[in-house]
């Protein structure tokens, strides 16, 4: 593992929780805050090698997770004044048929991203507790959640699709 690898991995030990927070304050969602997390861990780990002072590693995480807020925040005003009033409506809860139809979804998605997710959201583990029982990174873990969470959105769009051509 090289020199710079592993002082990344160490930092993101160190203050991983703490930036968490600071990203659920941010978003003031579970799932924004982990996704706006990984997307600040991917831009931190571009630049790292150009991080001088690496004793100064926290305060440049946050400024980098701060600036992710705020490009994500930009790109979701963007979208909103392009959609049309009625899209903006929020999702129904699913239950009866659309409950069925959901966990038949779930259980499609592949066992490396159906494991951690139902770790996440029925037993409320933490992606590091979940990283401790998978056997995996905590990096790795966040990934999976991502691309978990990003094939249900295609599906549910896909079944909300097909329901409206009914």
């Amino acid at each position: 593992m090289a020199p710079n690898q592993t002082q990344f991995e160490q930092m993101v030990r160190a203050y991983s929780a703490e930036l968490y927070r600071y990203a659920y304050w941010l978003s003031r969602d579970r799932f924004a805050a982990e996704d706006l997390l990984q997307e600040a861990f991917a831009r931190a780990w571009k630049a790292w090698p150009e991080l001088r002072d690496r004793t100064s590693a926290k305060a440049w995480m946050i400024t980098i997770l701060r600036n992710e807020h705020a490009r994500g925040f930009a790109r979701k005003q963007l979208d909103i004044v392009d959609q049309d009033p009625d899209e903006l409506e929020l999702p129904v809860v699913p239950s009866g048929a659309q409950g069925l139809e959901m966990e038949q979804m779930i259980r499609t998605l592949p066992l490396t991203y159906r494991e951690p997710l139902m770790l996440q959201v029925l037993g409320g583990f933490t992606c590091s507790e979940i990283a401790g029982i998978l056997g995996a990174t905590e990096g790795a873990i966040m990934t999976r959640l991502t691309r978990a969470r990003q094939a249900l959105r295609g599906e549910l769009l896909g079944a909300e699709t097909r329901r409206s051509v009914r």
